[in-house]
């Protein structure tokens, strides 16, 4: 294990050596012990994958299966995606990254952003189709010459990373002493790797592993066979078959945390803490925590937190997320007004002073559709910027820093009151695409699309 230096010869020499947090003694007052956080999403990919990524790399470089010019090509929920961009970038490795449909955009932007190639499958197909992403992974590889596919749920090389790089690190960060480690298995690597180096220095360490429900990997644990998966919501964790990289002999036991507990556990942390996991780290935190009130004051329990929460704000850290999808309570019918099904959205205000080059800005760029118009601060509503009139001046080339709003406007769509009955926003959009919502005299769009998530969240049987 090295040290990082001061300043490291290429973004690789700066992954690894990530910091053990102490939980405060007061986040849960029914803990006695001792209880680390292994914040491994500051890795420079933001999570732990950028291990395996490094480690997979190199153990392919030196048997001959990747050589120089070739490209990477690799099925991933996001995170061994990034860490192989990391590597790939700065090995100079072209790379492929095929990912499911469910994973956050942050994700899949970040991909791309990395200079991968992203292909993007539904998450709605059983592992057997061949849209599966494990398997369009396996194709694209076989069809490229020079391709190598690191496979990472049954590469060996994943779980020997955290043998060689993350147990040890961690191991002495604790000073040898450690008596329970949890965590999560998706791939199996981070599990099997570090329960297999805990048990070496000392075979009385507990390792228990955590699951969402619906993955069949704690049950095959508990029953030895394999049962039907169902669809969870939680990213990185859980699995459909049981991964080669993943030894279910090194655990001790299981613990399955709901998907909403997983999700308000991270939010939890990060906003009590500072400390910013993504949904993975907060799964792996309630179960740590449950082990944790069972033990004595002088024991010693280490969880591992994967990945950035900065990857999940469009989901674990989105309410509009939160309660589209049932992990906050439902509005009942009888009682659910306009503004629960307002979601959290750009909003802006034009006055007939600003210029339509502004005006396209907040429209375009921003996204604020329809576009109130008002004389002044808190003053009239005048109508809505004139889309279709500023099409035409972008069409003609006419300088539209000159030109104002007063000179494109157009009327109006229905306003509606805030506290109305949620009728109305259904019968309103009936006829137009958007409408406006006086929220307190600011005006705000609702559309359709919003309606098509908002309506989900009220409960029918109030």
């Amino acid at each position: 294990m090295s040290e990082k230096t001061q300043i490291c010869e290429t973004i690789l020499d700066a992954i690894g050596n990530t910091p053990l947090v102490r939980l405060p003694r007061d986040f849960d007052p029914e803990v006695k012990c001792e209880v680390l956080l292994k914040i491994d999403y500051l890795n420079p990919g933001g999570s732990m994958k950028d291990r395996i990524a490094l480690h997979m790399v190199r153990a392919a470089e030196k048997k001959g299966l990747l050589k120089p010019g070739g490209r990477i090509v690799e099925c991933s929920s996001g995170n061994t995606g990034a860490g192989l961009c990391v590597v790939a970038a700065a090995l100079g490795y072209d790379i492929t990254v095929v990912i499911p449909d469910k994973m956050s955009s942050e994700k899949i932007a970040a991909l791309r952003a990395l200079g991968a190639d992203v292909v993007v499958t539904p998450c709605n197909v059983d592992i057997e189709s061949p849209m599966h992403y494990t398997k369009v992974a396996g194709r694209i590889a076989s069809e490229i010459e020079g391709a190598w596919w690191p496979d990472q749920y049954h590469n060996r090389d994943n779980t020997d990373a955290h043998y060689y790089s993350t147990a040890p690190e961690l191991w002495e960060q604790c000073g040898g002493k450690l008596d329970v480690f949890v965590a999560g298995a998706g791939t199996g690597g981070t599990l099997s790797g570090m329960a297999r180096y805990f048990k070496e220095q000392n075979p009385k360490v507990k390792i228990v592993g955590v699951d969402p429900p619906g993955s069949i990997l704690a049950h095959y644990w508990q029953h030895q066979e394999i049962c039907d998966s169902s669809p969870y919501a939680v990213e990185g964790v859980g699995e459909e078959e049981v991964p080669g990289a993943w030894d279910p002999h090194l655990i001790d036991s299981y613990e399955v945390v709901p998907d909403g507990e997983s999700f308000a556990m991270a939010r939890r942390l990060a906003a009590e803490t500072g400390i910013f996991p993504g949904g993975s780290g907060g799964m792996n935190l309630v179960a740590a925590l449950k082990v944790a009130r069972t033990l004595p004051a002088d024991a010693c329990l280490v969880t591992i937190l994967p990945d950035y929460g900065k990857a999940y704000l469009s989901k674990v850290y989105s309410e509009d997320w939160l309660r589209d999808f049932g992990y906050l309570p439902k509005v009942g019918i009888n009682n659910a007004t306009v503004l629960d099904m307002m979601r959290e959205k750009n909003k802006a205000v034009l006055f007939s002073v600003d210029s339509v080059s502004w005006a396209v800005r907040q429209a375009g760029e921003r996204g604020v559709r329809p576009l109130p118009v008002q004389a002044g601060l808190g003053g009239k509503l005048l109508g809505v910027f004139d889309e279709d009139r500023a099409l035409e001046l972008l069409a003609e080339g006419k300088d539209l820093d000159g030109i104002s709003v007063a000179d494109c406007l157009a009327a109006a769509p229905a306003v509606l009151d805030s506290h109305a009955p949620w009728q109305d926003a259904v019968e309103a959009l009936k006829h137009c695409e958007g409408v406006l919502v006086d929220v307190r005299g600011e005006y705000l769009p609702l559309d359709r699309r919003d309606l098509l998530q908002a309506l989900k969240r009220l409960e029918h049987n109030d």
